[in-house]
């Protein structure tokens, strides 16, 4: 049995961490495109984030004033029991929610989008954000949080079969420039790209490929591990760098996640997580351990549901069903 008492203290740390830690496959991944970048402006622009990423650690202070909204990501071993189940679960994330915003401190950046009441904890009407997967043959939970930047970054095309891989990297330019020319993402970014599923799923997928990979993480379709890399190379040519400045550095990583789509068309979503990429996972044990990490290890063979179980499933025993 996972104990609540556990729960809570773990996901007020992991909120304290995503906020000030940045993880290290980012932060090496930063350091190479400042290495290369050539603009003036946009290298000053690095220069000076790396040096706040350092103070925000030795300070323990949140490395950004905009600290986004936070999120949660709940990944759960089949055999998982917790203390008060999962309704428990949902208060202890919300609670630990609100408790960071004041004890971080984080700004309070959630209002209903009519009224704008602002409850000063990021907590509201479906907020925080509160997403699940699963795992066979375990009985640990895995937490992780990110703050997520929560006014663009993001954008969606309908793309039809035809379209094709040209068309992927048509939409992928036109969106990077927008993000870059009206300063709708903080760059250089993880970029992430959700590629088919119905509109909602192709939308969770590119949030999930740009939050919950790490820097150098590659696809396990050897092709679109290719088109991965295609992407950040096509990414860091359009003259663009730090926060749309000059420069070389639009992108430290890209990732692609896919779905299943209907036949007649191809949805495309693009997602930039943010100059500050904030994440932080942990393992809880039913033996009481917890182990912190940055990578959140969401995706798996069996997350990604690559088997077609029902492949070769004789129709005779499809229609009695």
């Amino acid at each position: 049995m996972i104990a609540s008492d556990s729960i809570q203290e773990t996901a007020l740390r992991l909120m304290e961490k995503a906020a000030i830690e940045i993880p290290d496959d980012y932060l090496s991944g930063l350091r190479r495109v400042a290495d290369k970048e050539t603009g003036d402006l946009s290298a000053f622009v690095l220069e000076a984030m790396l040096e706040n990423y350092d103070a925000a650690k030795e300070d323990r202070r949140a490395m950004c004033a905009d600290t986004g909204v936070p999120r949660w990501y709940v990944k759960m071993g089949n055999e998982a029991r917790i203390e008060g189940g999962p309704i428990k679960l949902e208060a202890l994330l919300r609670g630990a929610t609100a408790e960071a915003t004041t004890s971080v401190p984080l700004r309070p950046n959630r209002v209903h989008p009519l009224w704008r009441t602002d409850h000063n904890n990021n907590v509201g009407l479906n907020a925080p954000e509160i997403e699940y997967s699963f795992e066979p043959d375990a009985d640990w939970i895995d937490i992780t949080t990110v703050h997520k930047g929560g006014l663009f970054g993001t954008d969606y095309r309908m793309l039809f079969p035809g379209d094709g891989i040209d068309g992927i990297k048509r939409f992928f330019l036109d969106t990077l420039i927008s993000f870059g020319k009206r300063g709708l993402a903080c760059q250089p970014a993880i970029i992430g790209v959700g590629l088919g599923g119905s509109k909602d799923t192709t939308m969770v997928l590119g949030k999930q490929a740009a939050c919950l990979r790490t820097v150098g993480d590659r696809n396990p379709d050897p092709k679109v591990a290719e088109l991965e890399e295609e992407l950040i190379e096509l990414g860091n040519s359009i003259g663009m760098g730090a926060m749309g400045f000059v420069g070389s550095s639009m992108v430290v990583d890209c990732h692609i996640e896919c779905g299943y789509c209907h036949t007649g068309g191809m949805p495309m979503s693009v997602h930039a997580f943010c100059l500050s990429s904030r994440r932080a996972t942990a393992r809880l044990h039913a033996d009481g351990r917890v182990e912190y990490r940055t990578d959140p290890a969401w995706f798996t063979p069996y997350s990604r549901r690559e088997s077609v179980e029902w492949a070769n499933a004789p129709i005779s025993s499809a229609k009695s069903a």
